[in-house]
């Protein structure tokens, strides 16, 4: 029984993924909202039942679609900011933890690279995310059953709830990796923005586009590379403080995702305009795939033999 319980998590996770698990588990950061957010839930639910109309009338049901959100009645505005906000935030503390005591230079010495470091970090937050929202999805069915709701009205708020908090979960571990509370807020805050000036244009000029009228296929292909894309950018961010040697050359790499935290607005902006409104997501997809390959761990060839040691000549031995 005892070796049972030892292998409590499966060795695919990887082990960033497990410690933070292990550890996001046991803190109040998690225990806490869950439990909150399970009264809060019943008592938004027992609240729409009383109400005559649960949510406004909109044509435009689709992912990410925030006015369609905030306006579904009190439980999903309990889950939204619980599940999409507040526990999403807790990763402004995530980077800090291995920065600051220089832990990501032990990490970084193993066989982990910085993508498992900071992927592992945001398997942990999105997936503590994922794991409350799926505790509710009772209440979801109680009143699918009992108050005749829209069944793909309630299957673009869950996505809308698990992509936003994909995307505040990667920001915030992007703004943890700045020290000091003013540079985490000012960077979380510039990623706000350039995600809503992004998202928002090819967002609101893809609806109605196509045959269907309202959120049709190109506003739903728009907003999944919006997740995409800003779930990358924050990412790559984090990455990019891990980088342990820059050379007097390089520009530093942080800088250069912030840099591109600024354009991408004018990039999907550009590609929204040429594509006659439709596909915005040529410009986001193409930014994430830029914030990759940006910032490369600089590797000497395989064919370039390893230096060789730097080690001291043993002393003369004594003489008779």
């Amino acid at each position: 029984m005892g070796s049972a319980w030892d292998n409590d998590l499966p060795e695919r996770f990887g082990p960033m993924t497990v410690k933070e698990l292990r550890q996001n588990l046991r803190r109040g950061s998690f225990v806490y909202p869950f439990i909150g957010i399970q009264l809060l839930a019943v008592l938004a639910v027992v609240a729409e039942f009383q109400m005559r109309r649960v949510g406004e009338y909109t044509e435009y049901i689709g992912m990410l679609n925030l006015g369609m959100l905030f306006t579904s009645g009190p439980f999903w505005i309990v889950v939204a900011v619980i599940c999409m906000v507040i526990m999403p935030l807790g990763g402004l503390i995530l980077m800090g933890q291995e920065l600051e005591e220089g832990n990501h230079e032990l990490l970084l010495l193993t066989q982990l690279n910085r993508w498992k470091v900071v992927l592992g970090k945001f398997y942990t937050i999105w997936g503590l995310c994922a794991l409350t929202f799926v505790s509710l999805l009772p209440y979801v069915v109680v009143r699918y059953l009992l108050g005749s709701i829209e069944w793909w009205r309630e299957s673009c708020c869950s996505l809308s709830v698990l992509g936003g908090s994909a995307i505040i979960a990667a920001g915030a571990i992007g703004a943890s990796s700045f020290k000091g509370l003013a540079a985490r807020i000012g960077i979380m805050t510039l990623f706000l923005f350039s995600c809503v000036g992004a998202c928002g244009v090819p967002l609101a000029s893809s609806a109605n586009m196509g045959t269907v009228k309202g959120c049709g296929v190109w506003y739903h292909l728009n907003a999944i590379s919006s997740v995409f894309c800003y779930t990358l950018l924050g990412l790559a961010l984090a990455r990019s403080r891990l980088r342990l040697v820059v050379h007097a050359y390089e520009v530093k790499p942080s800088w250069m995702i912030v840099g591109l935290l600024v354009f991408t607005p004018f990039v999907v902006w550009m590609t929204t305009l040429f594509t006659g409104g439709y596909a915005g997501l040529v410009g986001l997809v193409g930014m994430a795939f830029v914030s990759i390959y940006s910032d490369v761990t600089p590797k000497a060839p395989k064919w370039m033999a390893a230096p060789p040691p730097n080690v001291p000549p043993p002393p003369p031995m004594p003489t008779a």
